[in-house]
């Protein structure tokens, strides 16, 4: 008997959120959550509206000021105040996304930190499906 089987035989709840679980981890295997880190809000505001309105490479930007960013730069270590976005897209448009924020943002090396998402509500899931353009036909 297989070790799921076994399960569902010896405890039917217990098997319903393990099968839950995995089908939730995989439901949202093709969505990415970039973060990006800008130097204002007035910057931020812009890269959102670049990437929500104007390419359609994310359904939802979240920007959260004044974070504080500790690091080391051309031998010097920096404490800057900056906004952070936290961007909700798919895992397919990363590599265009990353490439939009290169252009238009006024830092050498702009932080862009894609990670995958393992899982969620899957109504708000498939939302973001739906809005962020596909690159399959």
């Amino acid at each position: 008997m297989s070790p799921l089987r076994l399960l569902r035989h010896l405890c039917p709840s217990s098997a319903a959120r393990a099968m839950s679980a995995a089908a939730g981890a995989a439901a949202g295997a093709d969505l990415s959550v970039v973060y990006v880190t800008a130097p204002s809000d007035e910057v931020a505001r812009r890269l959102a509206a670049l990437l929500v309105q104007e390419r359609r490479l994310a359904a939802c930007v979240n920007i959260v000021p004044a974070v504080t960013s500790v690091y080391e730069w051309e031998g010097e270590v920096h404490h800057d105040n900056e906004t952070l976005l936290i961007i909700k897209t798919r895992a397919e448009a990363v590599p265009e996304l990353a490439a939009a924020v290169r252009q238009s943002h006024p830092y050498d090396c702009p932080e862009v930190l894609a990670l995958p998402v393992v899982g969620g509500s899957e109504p708000y899931l498939q939302w973001v499906r739906d809005t962020v353009r596909s690159k399959q036909p």
